[in-house]
């Protein structure tokens, strides 16, 4: 005979099997940055995610999404992305297909922060206040985090620009202290995603070479494609990391050197752990 107590505990048993935990969803808001323009991360595994925009784009999107599958982790992952916008764009022209309930959203900006204006985080840091606010009024817990994204070698090396002739580091120190900025300003942020600073990481630790105009040392990448803007497989592979090991806390280094979507993307075993060791790094470095 089954007891009161052992009956209640099967039945509670029974309740919790046969009702699935639902999938924490994701909203990727950003551009070419997010969705991987000039590499083949942009039409990777599309049907991995679903894009808001319905142009076919998985992108650093399912890069997270074939991570979370081998970490053993459930995620709706979704995006919403544009090609030389800034988060002003998505909040003016966009509202309709992001304004609901999500349970995490990525924020990426315009890579100078404001194309008229390069370096002012003004523009970029009120944008992103503005969506936060939206989308805390469809989920008041929601987590919105700003991606800082990485310097530009063409505007480091060769254009007119607030960061023509200093050290490559400094544009993506630059994004990252704006980003700061804006969670000061807007506290609704919960905080930053330090991309950027894991491109600083590879360079230093001599992982990635970081001017490509004078050629690639021997045994390093290229983290740019050939526009030296926007990112090369690895460029995009490395920013993809660090959203995961951001936003879920998983340990990315265990997702190993034969991880599916760097080998998909053609990257080599030896650099895939490399990447990954920097982005673990970078994502659990202390900050003053």
């Amino acid at each position: 005979m089954i007891g009161r107590f052992q009956w209640w505990s099967l039945t509670a048993l029974a309740s919790m099997v046969a009702t699935p935990v639902a999938a924490e969803s994701i909203l990727f808001v950003g551009n070419s940055f997010t969705f991987g323009a000039h590499s083949p991360v942009m039409r990777y595994r599309p049907d991995l995610v679903r894009d808001l925009n319905r142009e076919g784009i998985g992108g650093v999107p399912a890069l997270f999404k074939t991570f979370a599958e081998e970490a053993g982790q459930d995620w709706q992952v979704s995006l919403e992305t544009a090609g030389g916008r800034d988060l002003a764009y998505h909040y003016e022209q966009k509202r309709k297909e992001i304004d609901r309930r999500w349970d995490v959203v990525v924020l990426q900006g315009y890579s100078t922060l404001d194309a008229q204006r390069p370096g002012d985080p003004t523009r970029h840091a009120e944008a992103a206040g503005l969506l936060t606010a939206m989308l805390r009024r469809a989920n008041p817990r929601v987590r919105v985090e700003l991606m800082s994204t990485w310097s530009r070698a063409d505007l480091t090396y060769r254009t007119a620009s607030p960061w023509r002739g200093r050290p490559i580091a400094a544009m993506a120190d630059d994004l990252a202290a704006a980003n700061a900025y804006a969670v000061r300003r807007y506290p609704e942020i919960s905080g930053t995603i330090p991309v950027g600073q894991a491109w600083n990481r590879a360079w230093a630790e001599r992982v990635a070479d970081p001017n490509p105009y004078d050629g690639t040392a021997f045994g390093q990448v290229d983290l740019w494609t050939w526009d030296q803007y926007h990112a090369s497989a690895a460029g995009y592979y490395l920013e993809a990391l660090v959203v995961f090991g951001t936003i879920t806390g998983f340990d990315v280094r265990r997702l190993g050197e034969q991880e599916k979507a760097g080998i998909d993307l053609g990257l080599e075993p030896r650099l895939i752990g490399r990447l990954e060791s920097i982005a673990h790094a970078e994502v659990t470095a202390v900050r003053p």
